[in-house]
């Protein structure tokens, strides 16, 4: 017999008895429950209610008494009334009892009561006659000699029912608890034979079983201390014990297997963490460094002392961390241990990616952090896994590549601009830059822009052209950082109560004349364009086309010497065109400029312009091509932001969605003139005047016709702009421009060019006096 088996026999002999039990124990139960039955609903509730009789008895009388006393004809009848119930009453308990009784001598008695009972109730009809009758006397007479004497009787009756009632339930009560105490030890018997039946049985199944399972324990823990799992329990059992010992051995010599296959896969490992070039370390609780950690770690940290030092003494010491990232660092670490993998997630952005690092010899070393987590079945992270990269001198060719993007950028930007007119650019803002560093110098320590603010708008202007030509021309990187400068002394410019920070303005004009000088070095060094290229030297030499020289001497040489006016006239056209020489055409001077509209466009979200120069034979001097460019920068560019407008908002006011800008030029006794207009909106004069007044320009009062509020334009830090962007909305366009042409002694005015009084909007033109010696005038 198997174990299987003898299990089957131990639970089926265990149901048997229960079931054998059970039965008997339902059986007595169901016979002591009918017994019960007939005591509670039978025996004790009659014996209950014979008790009630002496009540209703009692009832009765006092109800025949009431009659019997009543004063009024009324109350009679009412208490006949309520006597007559009563005696229903009565009558109807008696004849319950009479049914409950469960013995002759209880069913003799209660007849004999219900005899007595016709008697008394004879009685008392008697005497309520005597009552209707209005005989008082007889009534209360036979109410004292006939009732009187039955009711004596009925109660004599009545009690000894009662005593009948509780013998009766008194034997039944015993009866039951004399049955149910034989079931008890009946049962108590049975069960006690069972339980002892059953522990026989178990004990030897249990020695059967648990010998042979103790000794495989045993084997089993001889194998597990030594950890040789070439050892075997033996098989002495054919049943389910031996089958499991079959088992048991099998499993260990895969687990003999898989060690071997662990042993194998540690060792390479091991191998691993000595030879892979990178450094990798676990962190556990308490922020500390795991023993286990890769050799190359080592030679990162130059340190051997790892195993069991902090994370933030070994990886952070020495480093540009500043003391609120490491306490973050610090704190990601502990609050991701022993939490869910998501935290790493949600703290990642805390844990830096790159540190510079300076070592304990000296060396500094930038190192690359990658951080991972260690998690169990529960996705609960165990430990942080750290890998170090070296990236020093990755980061170092990065620097270098850095170094040549940029100088490539800078190539590109050079290069999309002629020789001639890099140069120009670079004196210009080479004069702004030493401008401002006087006016730097010039100022004390604790100078403010309310007293110097005529400095602080110079400053802001100069840079402002500065960074307005080199947007033009495309050089990025010196645009950007110019722009820095020029917001500080915007800042300064607004704030009358800022104190000049001397020490930074210095280093910002510093590092724009770097830049600048940047530039110049490869223009220099790898364009190999140094100097001017063909204008350079205007004001000591000129370069003059060799095809100009041939021409001139063509035309001397086929003069005939012996005609005195062709001579005179040969002369005046030399003359003429030797005035020509170091001039140069509207259009190359401000080609810059113009090249520059179209990106300017796109930024602004508009068409490219169309643009119209009318010359009228009048070519420039090259002494103020670098005036005509740094004012032409800004009123093109005003022209592009503030008069024309989107194409969608043109072609909606019923004009062409490219917008154009005309420019004429002129020459008269007054001088020379340059007109610039664009077929935008117009002027908003009373935007102006608005701002104006805002700005304490002019007062309320003051009684401005809409010429002389055009001209507030002109005023230092005035604009119409909605914001301040890099295009405009500083202040400094027009303001600049009057400057630049007062310094070559001319004039700058605003003239409209309709008569729409009323409009909102006028058309107007800026318009530019020179001195005359400014130009010449081509000859046909």
């Amino acid at each position: 017999m198997n174990i299987r088996q003898r299990l089957i026999l131990l639970i089926a002999l265990t149901f048997a008895a229960l079931g054998s039990i059970g039965a008997f124990a339902v059986f007595q139960a169901k016979d002591s429950a009918i017994e019960v039955r007939s005591v509670t609903e039978g025996v004790v509730p009659s014996a209950l209610a014979s008790v009630e009789l002496m009540s209703q008895l009692k009832d009765v009388q006092i109800a025949t008494l009431a009659m019997v006393s009543a004063k009024e004809q009324s109350e009679v009848t009412q208490a006949l009334a309520a006597l007559a119930a009563k005696k229903i009453d009565l009558d109807k308990a008696l004849r319950a009892q009479l049914i409950q009784a469960d013995s002759t001598a209880q069913k003799g008695l209660i007849a004999q009561a219900q005899e007595s009972l016709i008697n008394y109730f004879t009685a008392i009809d008697d005497t309520a006659k005597f009552k209707q009758a209005g005989q008082q006397e007889m009534a209360e007479v036979n109410m004292a000699a006939t009732v009187d004497q039955f009711l004596r009787e009925q109660i004599s009756i009545i009690e000894t029912v009662q005593i009948e009632k509780r013998r009766s339930k008194d034997e039944a009560i015993g009866a039951v608890n004399r049955n149910m105490a034989n079931t008890s030890t009946t049962l108590t018997l049975i069960t006690t034979l069972a339980i002892l039946a059953l522990t026989g049985v178990g004990v030897f199944l249990y020695r059967q079983i648990t010998t042979p399972l103790q000794d495989m324990q045993e084997k089993m823990t001889e194998i597990a201390t030594s950890q040789d799992f070439t050892h075997r329990v033996p098989v002495t059992r054919n049943d389910e014990i031996g089958r499991s010992v079959t088992a048991f051995n099998a499993m260990i010599e895969k687990i003999q297997e898989s060690s071997e296959l662990v042993k194998q896969k540690t060792a390479d490992i091991h191998a691993m963490m000595h030879n892979i070039p990178q450094g990798i370390l676990t962190i556990v609780p308490g922020n500390v460094v795991h023993p286990e950690y890769s050799s190359f770690l080592e030679s990162i940290l130059d340190t051997k002392e790892i195993a069991g030092r902090q994370l933030m003494d070994l990886v952070f010491a020495g480093t540009e961390c500043g003391s609120d990232s490491l306490s973050q660092i610090e704190s990601a670490v502990t609050a991701c241990i022993g939490e869910d993998s998501m935290n790493l997630e949600f703290n990642s952005h805390l844990l830096v990616q790159e540190i510079v690092k300076t070592l304990p010899g000296g060396q500094i070393k930038v190192l690359d952090l990658n951080w991972s987590p260690i998690c169990d079945d529960n996705d609960t992270i165990v430990r942080l896994m750290l890998c170090i990269w070296d990236v020093t001198e990755l980061r170092q060719l990065e620097a270098q590549a850095a170094g040549q993007k940029r100088e490539m950028a800078i190539i590109g930007e050079i290069i999309a601009i002629n020789q001639e007119k890099f140069h120009s650019f670079v004196k210009g803002a080479n004069q702004f830059i030493q401008e401002n560093t006087a006016l730097l110098e010039s100022v004390g320590e604790n100078a403010t822009a309310a007293t110097n603010g005529e400095a602080v708008a110079l400053m802001f202007r100069n840079m402002h052209t500065i960074k307005g030509n080199a947007r033009t021309y495309g050089l990025l990187h010196l645009t950007n950082l110019v722009h820095e400068a020029e917001e500080t002394y915007d800042a300064m410019r607004r704030d009358a109560t800022a104190v000049w920070d001397i020490a930074r303005m210095r280093d910002q004009l510093n590092r724009v004349a770097a830049v600048l000088q940047e530039y110049v070095q490869v223009n220099d060094t790898k364009l190999g364009r140094k100097g001017p290229g063909r204008r350079g030297g205007v004001e000591r030499f000129l370069m003059v086309e060799k095809t100009f020289v041939e021409t001139v001497l063509g035309r001397i040489d086929t003069l005939d010497r012996t005609d005195a006016h062709a001579m005179a006239g040969a002369l005046d056209r030399l003359r003429h065109d030797l005035h020509l020489l170091g001039t140069e055409s509207i259009e190359n001077a401000l080609s810059g400029v113009i090249d520059s509209l179209p990106s300017l466009a796109q930024e602004l979200g508009k068409e490219a312009p169309r643009v119209v120069i009318e010359s009228n034979g009048i070519v420039v001097r090259k002494q103020i091509v670098d005036l005509l460019k740094n004012v032409g920068m800004h009123l093109y560019r005003n022209a592009l932001d503030h008069g024309l407008e989107s194409a969608q908002d043109r072609m909606a006011a019923g004009k062409a969605a490219q917008g154009s800008i005309r420019l004429s030029l002129g020459l008269d006794a007054a001088g020379f003139t340059l007109r610039l207009s664009d077929d935008g909106r117009g002027m908003a004069v009373e935007m102006i005047r608005k701002k104006a007044l805002a700005s304490g320009l002019i007062d309320t009062d003051s009684a401005l016709t809409a010429q002389q509020i055009a001209q507030l334009i002109f005023q230092p830090g005035f604009s119409t702009a909605q914001a301040v962007t890099e295009v405009s909305g500083r202040g400094v366009g027009m303001d600049a421009v009057k400057g630049f042409i007062q310094t070559e002694g001319g004039t700058v005015a605003l003239r409209f060019t309709d008569d729409e009084t009323q409009n909102a909007y006028r058309s107007f033109e800026t318009v530019i006096t020179l001195p005359a010696k400014c130009v010449e005038r081509v000859i046909a």
